[in-house]
């Protein structure tokens, strides 16, 4: 089929290249020029495993182009997928105006029937409003349906969650364009949800508000863990035996970031209160990530007074491993907090020092070698559980730090393995060990 996609983000890119690799003629249209130009030297502007050569792939065998035309991509299209960005507003609502453009443009330049399939995260109502804009101004004579097709996408594995998910949910009010989009995704075996309109725009944001809520339950728990000598790794692996709970999401570490749970926990939180209904629990769940966020400072003063003038490094910037995003990141609430300490820093990450320097600019020093960050350093935060960083030797702390103090985030390391050096470690939820402890247990 002949599908657009408007908008070339993270999820955009993600479904244009894996819906070219399942022999669609998929054209993507954006406005910003050096994306496209980017994209069309077969390069890709977001760090995301396998999504280059699947990229570079199919645009050799000439399924998938990238343009700023809007009239070449929406005229002939069959489909069009909306992928444009929804951030948070001032007021924590979602910021609906790329959407409310695109609808505009789309309206200027179908020329035949097409679906449109709205895979952008919005407020229960707006696909009835995106198809009531593009009614009243198309051009040409032409029937429109508008399909409420949320996306599922993991970033680090977004082409994996892509083609193995869980479920397809297709929300609709025309039998006839649901089953269109529903034989679209049938060659890759995934169960389909069919809804209507409103429960499928409804069923992203409670979703995402269900995971991020496991998130924070489990990091309340560790705090009481904390008090109580009790450790959260027996905690969780107790209660994630239960099948009605499972493990999933019951990490204990500094709370979540990215471009979705933040953005949308607020959005939903907003959204219920313009219902008259104030949504508690989600409140709680906001404010204890928004917390868990600047833990690793307050061990860390705990353990040195001051951080002034100290040599501190921060391993990791993306907000999880796999991905180059640092969007609401704990590492940059915690790079803000060390600048405002008078630390001095250098930060670790595989991929996303790029991102942070043109977030937060040169007043830090990046690496992309652990070694060179924790040269001489006086603490070390753990901010994101890359493999590089989780395998990298917790003997060498000792080796290359001038105090080995770390104050592990994540839960990197097992405390077993932890208790066999003389590190001063504190982690989320678990005992703390120091060189003090480890000599009165000899």
């Amino acid at each position: 089929m002949r599908i657009t996609i408007a908008g070339i983000g993270y999820v955009g890119l993600v479904t244009g290249v894996c819906l070219a690799e399942l022999g669609h003629e998929i054209t993507c249209v954006d406005l910003q020029e050096s994306k496209i130009a980017m994209l069309n030297a077969g390069r890709s502007p977001i760090f995301e495993p396998g999504l280059e050569s699947l990229l570079a792939k199919n645009m050799s065998c000439g399924r998938l182009q990238f343009t700023t035309n809007p009239e070449m991509a929406y005229k002939q299209a069959e489909i069009i997928f909306i992928t444009v960005g929804t951030p948070a507003s001032d007021d924590g609502t979602a910021d609906l105006r790329h959407v409310t453009a695109v609808a505009d443009t789309i309206a200027m330049y179908i020329k035949n029937d097409v679906i449109i399939c709205i895979k952008s995260t919005v407020p229960v109502g707006t696909n009835e409003k995106v198809k009531q804009t593009i009614d009243r101004q198309k051009n040409a004579d032409s029937n429109t349906t508008v399909i409420s097709n949320p996306e599922f996408l993991r970033e680090g594995s977004a082409i994996f969650d892509f083609f193995h998910g869980d479920r397809i949910v297709i929300g609709s009010d025309n039998p006839e364009a649901a089953a269109v989009i529903e034989n679209l995704y049938a060659p890759l075996h995934i169960p389909v949800i069919k809804t209507n309109i409103r429960s499928a725009e409804m069923i992203k944001y409670a979703s995402n508000a269900f995971l991020a809520t496991k998130i924070s339950f489990i990091n309340e728990i560790a705090v009481i863990c904390e008090k109580l000598n009790a450790n959260i790794d027996e905690v969780v692996m107790g209660i994630g035996s239960d099948k009605r709970i499972g493990d999933q999401f019951l990490r204990a570490g500094i709370g979540y970031g990215g471009s979705c749970f933040p953005k949308d926990t607020n959005a939903l939180a907003q959204l219920a209160g313009n219902m008259q209904h104030p949504f508690e629990l989600l409140e709680a769940v906001i404010k204890v990530n928004n917390r868990q966020q600047s833990l690793p400072i307050k061990k860390a003063k705990e353990v040195i007074t001051s951080l002034a003038g100290k040599k501190v490094s921060v391993l990791g910037l993306a907000f999880k491993p796999g991905t180059d995003d640092i969007r609401e990141s704990a590492s940059l609430k915690i790079m803000k907090e060390l600048q405002q300490e008078k630390a001095i820093v250098t930060a670790y990450d595989p991929v996303a020092v790029p991102n942070m320097k043109k977030e937060l600019g040169n007043d830090f020093s990046y690496t992309d070698d652990i070694r060179e960050a924790l040269w001489n350093s006086e603490l070390a935060i753990i901010a994101t559980e890359w493999e590089q960083i989780k395998q990298f030797p917790i003997s060498l702390y000792a080796e290359y730090m001038k105090e080995p103090i770390i104050i592990d985030g994540r839960n990197c390391y097992s405390i077993d393995e932890v208790k066999k050096h003389s590190i001063h470690y504190v982690s989320i939820g678990r005992p703390s060990h120091s060189p003090k402890t480890q000599k009165e247990n000899l």
